[in-house]
Formats: structure tokens, C-alpha cells, sequence
């Protein structure tokens, strides 16, 4: 019975993933775009994605709380609102011609996005433990509805109207109203408050000195770190060698469903071969879509690097998800999912501003900029890498 609940929520999750979450795909394709048109300088061009990031970054902690008192599906509510005015301020900075509004409208689009990002916690609530890693795949799989609505969405509505993009913030907006009644269907049970003399589990201090929840924050934050940093400025790089913005967001398209197609599977992997070698899979993956990019600027070397950038992190993102619920107790579940997804976005944040940094403002040329991004990888994959091999040195019963 409690897998057959869980499997409701799942479709109900993966439905809000598909809907809701195609907002983010045509967002990232066309945000660094439009701030490159907004910006008094070029190097800003991709600070109203960084400022999306940093929306979900300042937004984990509260609506992980307010979910553990108030539930999931009223912080699933509060995301889509976030996300509607979003949308409405950046079609209103757009019409404007207001470079610090269109930022302020990326805010709130992070609090859809910080919310959305429960989506995968919110699957493995009412899961057992065998189809847990199953639940969180298969909702993470709901992004390639999501993938395939905003290439469409884009292509329909980046140039509809005069002014460029400004149909897509619309369309953001439509997004989040239907989408929000999807939520009244979840069964995940309210928290209750915890009784008496219950036990409270462990501080923030002592979680993150848990081997497998630390080397499970290291690896899913150097994952969607890296993927982020690449893909902000891949639409730049794509447009600035010659090509068309069509192709840019076909590419960025490529790079959303192989984030996503392989989460029909990950979970079956995962339960096949272990969640560290799963993790270190995606992490050597992302080493090679670095090697992709940097070895041409050819159309074919960014969707070959796009789409290895979209499968590194599904594996490494989605492992460390399935390693750090397993080292949770029911009672530690808001507090740690909350800090998790600060320091993930935390890092995330980082990326972005550095992104367009690197990208417009570290080289003569574009293609030296995109050389620049792709060798900032480096680093951090030696440090996930690095992690998780001192997680595996450790006997497993220190481990968490």
C-alpha cells in the first residue's frame, strides 16, 4: 500500500516536473540573451541566471522548513507563485528595457526553482526502500516533458511579439497557473510535531560531518555546479561562433532531455551496482563532455558536450540524491534536505557568476572564453572525485 501511494505522488510529481518545470529549460535558454541585450556591459550577461540561482539558494532553508510544518503541497504552491512573478516582472522589465528588474524577476523565478527542487525529496517521502532510488529517478524523468514544452514554447514565443522574449515571460506565467492545481492531488501526510521527549536527530554541525552525507553534498553540488556553469554560457558561445539562436536553444534542448531521459534508468543502475559507482560514472561523463568542448567549436562539438554534460549530471546529481536520503532519519529530513539544497545551490550560484566571467572577460574571443569555461571543470571534479574515494577507503559502518 505505501508503494502504491508513492507511485500516485510520483505521477503527480513528474506531471508538475513536465508542466511547471518547463519554465526553467526556456528561461536558461533565453535569459543570458536577453541580459546580454539589457546590460551596460557584456560581462553581466549572464547575471540574471546567477540571480535565479541565487533565488533558490535563499530560498531552500525557509520553504524546507515551511514544508516540514506546513506540508508539501502548499510549498509546491508557494514555488509556482514565485514563479508567476517572475515571469509577470521579467515580461514588465523586457517591455521596460530594465537590465536591474529583469534580475529582481530572476529571483523569483528561483523560488519556483528552489521549490522544484524538493520534487525528488518529496518522491522519496512515501517510498519504500526498494523503490525509492526508482521514485526519485522517474520524477527526475519528468524532465523531458519539460525539455520538449520549452523548446516548443521558445521557438513559438521568443520572437511573437516586438519586443524579443517577452511572449516567453508570458508563457512562464500561464505555465505557473495551471500547473499549481496539480499539487491538490499529492498524498504525501503533513508532518506532525515531533512529540515529547521524541528523538530530534542530529545538529546541522553533526550531519555535515557525516562522511556519506558530506561526500553526498560534495558530489551533487561539484555535479550541478559544473553542469550549470557550462550550460549558462553555452547559448552564448553557440550565437557568438556564427550560429543561429535556434540553434542555441535545439542544443540547450539536446542538453535538457539527456539530464533527464536517463532517469528511466538510473534508478535500476543504481540498484544494480552501488550509488558511489553510479556517482563516479557521472563525474568521469562530465570530465568528458569538457574534453568534447574544448576540443572544436563545431556545431557537433556542442551538442556531443551538451548532451554529456546532461547525462554527467543525471548520474552524479541523482546518486548523490539516493546517497544522502539513505544516510537521513525521518526526524533530520527538513533540516538536512534544506541545507543540502543550500550548499548545492550555494555552489550553483557561484558557477553562474562565474560563468559569464570566464565566458565574456577572460579571453580575446569567444572561442577562448568557451576554452576558459570548460577548464574551470577541472578542479572540481578532482575534488568530488577525491571524495568519493575516501568514502570508499572507509569501512561501511562509519560511513553514515
Amino acid at each position: 500500500m505505501s508503494d502504491a501511494i508513492a507511485k500516485r505522488n510520483v505521477a503527480v510529481l513528474v506531471a508538475a516536473q513536465g508542466i511547471l518545470g518547463a519554465q526553467l529549460p526556456m528561461i536558461f535558454t533565453i535569459a543570458g540573451l536577453a541580459g546580454s541585450s539589457l546590460a551596460p556591459n557584456a560581462c553581466w550577461a549572464t547575471l540574471p541566471i546567477s540571480c535565479i540561482v541565487i533565488g533558490s539558494m535563499l530560498t531552500a532553508t525557509p520553504i524546507s522548513a515551511f514544508m516540514q510544518r506546513y506540508g508539501r503541497a502548499k510549498g509546491f504552491a508557494v514555488g509556482a507563485f514565485g514563479g508567476a512573478i517572475g515571469g509577470a516582472l521579467g515580461a514588465y522589465a523586457l517591455y521596460t528595457s530594465s537590465f536591474t528588474l529583469f534580475c529582481i524577476a530572476a529571483l523569483f523565478s528561483g523560488v519556483y526553482q528552489s521549490a522544484q527542487g524538493f520534487y525528488r525529496f518529496a518522491a522519496a517521502d512515501s517510498a519504500s526502500d526498494a523503490f525509492r532510488p526508482k521514485a526519485i529517478s522517474l520524477v527526475m524523468a519528468g524532465g523531458l516533458v519539460s525539455a520538449i514544452v520549452g523548446w516548443q514554447m521558445v521557438k513559438l514565443t521568443s520572437q511573437a511579439m516586438v519586443i524579443p522574449f517577452l511572449g516567453t515571460y508570458l508563457a512562464v506565467i500561464v505555465l505557473n497557473v495551471v500547473g499549481v492545481g496539480l499539487f491538490v492531488l499529492l498524498r504525501i501526510p503533513k508532518p506532525r510535531p515531533p512529540a515529547t521527549g521524541a528523538p530530534v536527530g542530529r545538529s546541522r554541525a553533526e550531519l555535515v560531518r557525516t562522511p556519506a552525507i558530506a561526500v553526498a553534498m560534495i558530489c551533487a553540488t561539484v555535479s550541478y555546479a559544473l553542469m550549470n556553469l557550462v550550460m549558462t554560457s553555452s547559448p552564448l558561445a553557440v550565437v557568438g561562433c556564427g550560429f543561429h539562436t535556434d540553434d542555441a536553444s535545439d542544443i540547450v534542448t539536446a542538453h535538457v532531455l539527456a539530464m533527464f531521459a536517463p532517469s528511466f534508468v538510473t534508478g535500476h543502475i543504481i540498484a544494480r551496482i552501488g550509488v558511489e559507482r553510479v556517482i563516479a560514472l557521472g563525474l568521469v561523463i562530465l570530465a568528458g563532455a569538457g574534453a568534447v568542448a574544448m576540443s572544436g567549436v563545431e556545431l557537433s562539438n556542442f551538442f556531443i558536450a551538451l548532451v554529456l554534460l546532461g547525462i554527467g549530471w543525471n548520474f552524479g546529481f541523482i546518486g548523490a540524491t539516493t546517497m544522502l536520503t539513505n544516510a537521513q532519519r525521518p526526524e533530520e529530513r527538513g533540516r538536512l534536505q534544506g541545507l543540502n539544497d543550500l550548499v548545492v545551490f550555494g555552489g550553483v550560484t557561484m558557477a553562474s557568476f562565474s560563468s559569464g566571467g570566464l565566458m565574456n572577460c577572460s579571453g580575446g574571443t569567444v572561442q577562448e572564453g568557451w576554452q576558459m569555461v570548460n577548464l574551470a571543470m577541472l578542479p572540481f571534479l578532482v575534488l568530488a572525485g577525491g571524495a568519493l574515494i575516501w568514502l570508499w577507503l572507509k569501512p561501511r559502518e562509519f560511513r553514515s
